[in-house]
């Protein structure tokens, strides 16, 4: 059935957790580049081992905002500082609600005087547009949606390349040495004949840059990038493998947007449309609770703890002062024990009942919100929210937020695999047993090459 809004859409259901777990979206998708260019193992290596060169121009929501008071509606709603937020820098924003839980997180770039490009998955992009839509600011959005919804062109390419040859390649392409500059520091080079704004970023711990330019002059760099790297081992990235570098790098790009309850945000799920990212993403997994507040995380639960600055006025920022006093989970990295998972693939090839949740590789999220339950005994002690299989660490992985006294590398946990009572309504969902997997907590983000140079001291 189709609802005008989100709020109509949760008036029809007994909670949100009902209207979530029935969606029958699977997980996100990212459309039009092929699934695999080579094959994921060897598309896996070249970020470790060579260059990889990611497309990312169709899987993201640009969001534009331009005018007199665009930096003030950022910093209204970010709990990020904006002391000293130049032209030519980027930072990832991230948005709470009243109550201080994240609605979700983006990368804002500051591309011109008073002229912004916020770029990620939906949640954060629409708490931004609706402020600047109703809240009287002397700014305007403009919406670039990704190819899953726009069947046209983008407004812009965004490419990534990453690796330890990457600077050698970014050299080669651009005929002299890339420019010193900062990390998420911007700076504007020439590829293929064409002007690239260039971000110097390390999505997974090795050196990189994150491309950007007109949509017409994607090709024309892409061919150029292409041809530099032909001798450094640059590999092209698929839609199959491009996913799972998150599981090396430790960002959790799924949290639940904390949007369904409250009367303050009655207003906001009344403007989110029925068929928005909100109302039809799928909530899947075995941590099952009855109250949609018990999916919501916090800053400090996501790693974020650090950018939230009490140096301006920001939604949430009340609530997230009492919050920061007081204990936080952690993020961690949760290692498969490796039996356990091929016994769960085994019994695909068993008779009879008994039938693990498939695990796909190398993603195995099979719910736009995936969160799985994490054990220590029989105690509940946080959920995983990512998983998929790292061939660089020869390892099913998983992101984590468990409770401090469990973070501790090395520590032994229980993940539980696959839903409950045989599994929900989602069309991803087989019929099938749920299994115990035996899980090691490790660092985030996991990988030594990220841990030691994925931001600078």
């Amino acid at each position: 059935m189709a609802y005008n809004n989100l709020e109509e859409a949760l008036r029809s259901v007994r909670s949100p957790v009902e209207l979530l777990r029935n969606s029958q979206i699977g997980p996100y998708a990212f459309p039009v580049v092929p699934s695999e260019f080579t094959n994921w193992r060897d598309e896996q290596r070249s970020w470790r081992e060579t260059c990889a060169l990611f497309d990312q121009s169709h899987h993201m929501t640009d969001l534009y905002v331009e005018g007199p008071d665009a930096l003030k509606v950022f910093s209204a709603l970010g709990v990020n500082t904006f002391n000293n937020f130049r032209v030519d820098t980027a930072k990832q924003f991230v948005a709470c609600s009243h109550d201080g839980y994240v609605i979700g997180d983006a990368i804002l770039f500051h591309i011109a005087p008073n002229k912004f490009n916020l770029v990620g998955r939906p949640p954060a992009l629409n708490w931004v547009q609706y402020h600047v839509e109703t809240g009287g600011y002397d700014a305007k959005a403009t919406r670039d949606e990704r190819s899953f919804v726009n069947k046209g062109n983008r407004k812009s390419y965004r490419y990534q390349v990453q690796g330890p040859n990457a600077a050698k390649v970014m050299a080669k392409a651009t005929g002299k040495p890339m420019p010193d500059i900062k990390f998420f520091n911007m700076s504007t080079v020439r590829i293929g004949g064409r002007d690239v704004r260039a971000l110097r970023h390390g999505m997974v711990g090795q050196p990189g840059w994150e491309l950007f330019g007109p949509w017409e002059d994607g090709e024309a760099v892409r061919d150029a990038l292409l041809a530099a790297g032909s001798d450094l081992g640059i590999t092209r990235v698929g839609a199959r493998t491009y996913p799972t570098s998150t599981l090396e790098s430790g960002w959790i790009p799924s949290p639940l947007p904390a949007v369904y309850t409250g009367d303050k945000m009655a207003d906001y799920r009344k403007w989110l449309a029925g068929n928005a990212y909100e109302a039809m993403a799928s909530l899947g997994g075995s941590f099952v609770s009855k109250k949609i507040e018990d999916y919501y995380l916090t800053p400090y639960d996501l790693g974020y703890g650090p950018f939230v600055k009490f140096d301006h006025e920001f939604v949430g920022r009340q609530a997230l002062e009492k919050l920061a006093k007081k204990p936080h989970r952690q993020k961690v990295t949760l290692a498969w024990n490796g039996d356990d998972v091929r016994k769960a693939l085994g019994s695909l090839f068993s008779a009879g009942r008994g039938v693990a949740k498939y695990i796909d590789l190398p993603l195995a999220n099979y719910a736009t919100l995936p969160y799985d339950k994490v054990l220590k005994g029989d105690k509940k002690i946080g959920v995983s929210t990512y998983t998929g299989y790292s061939f660089n660490e020869r390892s099913m992985l998983s992101l984590a937020i468990v409770d401090a006294k469990y973070a501790k590398p090395g520590t032994k946990v229980t993940l539980v695999w696959g839903e409950e009572g045989g599994g929900t309504s989602k069309p991803t969902v087989e019929r099938h047993k749920q299994a115990k997997i035996r899980a090691t907590v490790g660092p985030v983000p996991y990988g030594d090459t990220a841990r030691t140079a994925y931001r600078p001291k």
